[in-house]
């Protein structure tokens, strides 16, 4: 490969972002073949960087697809990689990965469960988090009583919290879809969608309009969509095809000659189930009502309105 900058190419295989890696090289973190360098240093494959008494091996740029998870997320793990209470964290059962490490795509706090994505690309998850990149993230969400038409009125058109305006771009009802849920029920189902992802945001918003959240679960980030069959605190890796097409949508375009890389060793591979790109419907998997509806999406992120139409996973099958 030709040089590239040493910030770059640590954040390439997943060491962290590039700030990061440019905070750890003025503080003399980082050591490059036995030597403490400054910013802009450039590197060649097969190079070898120190940090923190970690090895890590310089590849060249792009032989493989980057690798790409899709954890479910139970209530109770936390996203950072050490947490200072002992709490347990979703890195701790992660396959291993040698001379990189897994990157979480966003976060969700404690109390939330669902979807996470974590890739050994940090490229990738900088452009998937990024809100020029207008990535939906949607959400089951069960609130402590009924909203009313003003409410859902104020949460799709914009309510303001302490770090600014935020809006749903899509709210759908479907405390029917909940066999639990009777007519006389006090709790709520909606699945929401939100281009953006800030600190408790979903909570907040919720709460704005005066209503409580009692259980959030994240069931599509992107094109990557829960299914039935995903086990809360099991990995499942995605297949090239997902990955491109999930890349696709941060406005990465990789080489078709590109392989994927080694499989992690996993009990349960990416099921096929997931939102399509053009107008088609997602099959997310079933949580109680929470993960058994998903709104649609365009290439670009978009989201469209849709109908509580019963029907559409019949459509699905055909289609596919």
């Amino acid at each position: 490969m030709s040089k590239e900058r040493i910030q770059k190419a640590l954040a390439r295989q997943g060491l962290g972002s590039r700030r990061q890696i440019e905070g750890w090289i003025k503080e003399g973190l980082i050591k490059l073949n036995g030597e403490v360098i400054e910013l802009g240093q450039l590197v060649d494959t097969g190079d070898i960087v120190m940090h923190s008494g970690r090895k890590i091996i310089i590849r060249d740029v792009q032989q493989t697809l980057p690798r790409v998870l899709m954890y479910h997320k139970p209530e109770g793990e936390v996203c950072s990689r050490n947490d200072p209470e002992g709490r347990p964290t979703i890195f701790e059962n992660a396959p291993g990965l040698k001379h990189s490490r897994w990157i979480a795509v966003g976060r969700l706090d404690i109390n939330t469960s669902g979807l996470i994505l974590l890739t050994d690309d940090g490229d990738l998850a900088n452009k998937l988090m990024h809100p020029s990149s207008q990535l939906q993230r949607e959400y089951a969400v069960r609130v402590m009583g009924k909203a009313s038409p003003e409410q859902l009125k104020k949460l799709t058109h914009g309510v303001e919290l302490e770090d600014g305006k935020a809006r749903f771009e899509d709210i759908v009802e479907t405390t029917n879809d909940d066999p639990a849920a009777g007519p006389a029920s006090f709790n709520r189902w909606y699945h929401v969608v939100l281009m953006e992802g800030r600190n408790r945001e979903v909570r907040r918003m919720w709460e704005a309009v005066d209503l409580k959240v009692s259980r959030l679960i994240r069931v599509r980030y992107g094109s990557v969509a829960m299914t039935k069959s995903n086990r809360p605190g099991r990995f499942y890796e995605l297949e090239p095809k997902d990955i491109r097409e999930l890349a696709s949508l941060a406005g990465i375009e990789y080489d078709s000659s590109l392989k994927s890389g080694v499989p992690v060793q996993k009990v349960f591979r990416m099921q096929g189930r997931k939102q399509t790109t053009r107008g088609g419907r997602s099959s997310a998997g079933r949580d109680g009502a929470g993960s058994g509806r998903s709104t649609t999406k365009s290439r670009t992120g978009n989201s469209k309105k849709t109908s509580s139409n019963r029907t559409r996973q019949g459509n699905d099958n055909k289609r596919r």
